[in-house]
């Protein structure tokens, strides 16, 4: 053992914590770049190194090489590194099931100074290698670069859960709530919210400094979705520990978003059309047809396609076309005795899609959660599998990832008290009756509670604490870039504006500063959609943290069509500059409408 590695391990454990506990923060940026380092031993790591509940099972070598990243459908280059994976945090929940933080870090042998912290979407609950999230994925559609094989030294976790395996898989529906049941413990559920962030943040720092002889100069958080939120929240809360921050399509609502899931389901399931023939309840993906989303994608970009000066089947205009379509004119009715289809909705479908896309509401009207723009990405597969799935299959597929893992959520992890597992365990029908008889009065109630042992509501420990004061980040010199997709079907980039609204009020007017947005005009949840949706903008946020360079424009590109995922008539390999909000990519009257560079942010 080499007693230099455990003083500095305990050294950067003392120091480099979160804001809660009013420790040093991290260096302060400025224009200065990261300094490069070398990895000194990697096995010396399980041996040598040292802090007070934390167990380090594997620190080996690994050599140059690539991943598979099934979800892209691409092999990812991977550089020399080291494989640390450890755990802490071990307890015994308020359920009775053993809880601990279990993590993995890549180290890599050339380091570039920089620490990446991936956190993930969904319930969390496991390490994706597969998804190549370990290797801290840059985000957007189909990347083909890593955090990795950039030189940083990047962290994940399971977020201090794991998937529930006692508990058993309806095989009739495909539906559980394994990767859910853990929100009967409390601190599970703060773990969830922010709690292995501010645990694991410190690890990972010691573990660099034991690696590389010293801390990192700069530590960025990066994720989407759900890793979108934890960003968000690290903004918030632990803006001492981090120099950049990228937050993609953020649910940093994420409670109340699952409020307006139960509310789509709901709407959704009232215009049903057909019986899901395993459950006997109401088959959602029946109440609209794919035929159907298409025309309303068609008609959205009739009326707002050329709003920014082309016609190029992508709606960058956002604010324009807000007033320039109406499903109540600009979509056709069915005549009587006239099926819904390619060439008309019916009344009722006209009716559940203006309420789904005006907001989540109770029976007296009041707000639950934002509402969303009409965007031609609705006519996407990307938005189907959120909203109602395919209606076939089992599971995610046949019943749309707002029942299959929404409801389970809503359920477990964000009201409180919580249900009991046993209510739908093996059970896919309880599942979708207790979307059926959600109580959408009760909402803010239930999602707003505490209740003896569970002392945090969801509200409390899923969100940011303050949302518009990142006066702590900003103080510092700290960065934050989000980007939003316009047709996401999750998480609500109107929710976004709003809070951008809020943060650029409460700085005066210009929160430009430190925090910008960015619209993917066409893009659905994280990716997908007809969209130019590959994109970095880690390499921005870097050189706006350590060069002071600040992003006014990204170039975003779309996908090779194996790859498409429902990008309709987008042509792959076409570029278009992503806007700093609330500008947008306007045509200049000239050049190739396929590169960006005959764009301007205006």
């Amino acid at each position: 053992m080499k007693p230099s590695i455990v003083i500095l391990a305990a050294a950067v454990l003392a120091g480099c914590s979160g804001t809660d506990r009013g420790t040093a923060p991290a260096a302060a940026p400025g224009a200065s770049a990261a300094r490069p380092g070398r990895l000194a031993n990697c096995e010396a790591l399980a041996s040598s190194f040292h802090a007070s509940d934390i167990s380090i099972a594997v620190a080996a070598p690994q050599p140059e090489g690539s991943v598979h990243s099934r979800a892209d459908g691409i092999d990812i280059a991977l550089p020399a590194h080291c494989l640390v994976q450890g755990q802490t945090a071990n307890r015994t929940g308020l359920d009775g099931k053993t809880y601990a933080i279990h993590f993995e870090m890549r180290l890599p042998v050339e380091w570039n100074g920089r620490f990446f912290h991936q956190v993930n979407g969904g319930s969390d609950g496991d390490i994706q290698t597969d998804g190549t999230r370990a290797f801290g994925r840059k985000l957007g559609g189909s990347p083909a670069s890593n955090g990795l094989r950039e030189g940083f030294a990047v962290l994940t976790s399971d977020a201090g859960h794991a998937p529930d395996a006692s508990l058993p898989t309806d095989p009739a529906t495909g539906l559980d709530v394994r990767g859910q049941a853990f929100g009967l413990d409390p601190q599970a559920r703060i773990d969830y919210g922010y709690g292995a962030v501010a645990r694991m943040t410190p690890v990972a720092k010691a573990l660099i400094a034991a690696a590389y002889g010293r801390p990192p100069d700069r530590s960025y958080i990066v994720g989407c979705s759900n890793g979108g939120r934890h960003a968000m929240v690290a903004a918030a809360r632990f803006a001492r520990d981090y120099d950049g921050v990228l937050a993609g399509d953020p649910g940093f609502d994420l409670p109340k978003a699952a409020v307006a899931e139960m509310f789509d389901n709901q709407q959704l399931m009232s215009i049903a059309t057909a019986t899901d023939s395993v459950t006997g309840r109401p088959a959602i993906a029946s109440a609209f047809g794919k035929a159907e989303l298409s025309l309303v994608a068609s008609r959205v970009l009739a009326r707002c396609d050329a709003l920014d000066g082309l016609a190029d089947g992508m709606v960058n205009d956002l604010q324009a076309c807000r007033a320039a379509f109406s499903i109540a004119r600009d979509v056709p009715t069915c005549a009587a005795g006239t099926a819904p289809g390619a060439s008309c909705l019916s009344a009722a479908q006209k009716t559940v899609l203006q309420r789904i896309l005006g907001g989540a509401t109770d029976s007296r009207g009041q707000a639950l959660y934002a509402g969303w723009p009409a965007d031609p990405g609705i006519g996407a597969p990307g938005w189907r599998i959120w909203k109602m799935g395919e209606g076939s299959g089992t599971g995610i597929a046949r019943y749309g990832l707002n029942l299959a893992l929404g409801t389970p959520s809503m359920q477990l992890i964000f009201k409180t008290p919580p249900a009991s597992t046993a209510q739908f365990s093996g059970q896919g029908g309880a599942l979708i009756d207790a979307v059926l008889g959600f109580d959408l009065d009760r909402a803010n109630a239930l999602i707003n509670a505490t209740d003896g042992a569970f002392g945090e509501s969801s509200m409390g420990f899923m969100t940011p604490q303050h949302p518009a004061d990142l006066s702590a980040l900003r103080d510092r010199g700290g960065k934050l870039i989000v980007f939003h997709g316009t047709a996401d079907p999750v998480f609500s980039i109107d929710d976004t504006l709003a809070w951008y609204a809020a943060l650029t009020a409460a700085n005066g007017g210009d929160a430009t500063a430190f925090a910008r947005v960015f619209a993917v005009p066409g893009m659905n949840h994280c990716s997908g959609g007809p969209a130019t949706d590959q994109f970095d903008f880690l390499k921005p946020l870097v050189n706006w943290v350590e060069q002071g360079v600040p992003p006014d424009r990204v170039v975003a590109t779309s996908r090779p069509l194996a790859q498409n995922n429902g990008a309709g008539g987008i042509p792959p390999g076409r570029t278009r500059p992503l806007c700093a909000w609330p500008k947008k990519a306007v045509y200049d009257g000239a050049g190739s409408p396929e590169i960006a560079a005959s764009f301007s942010c205006r």
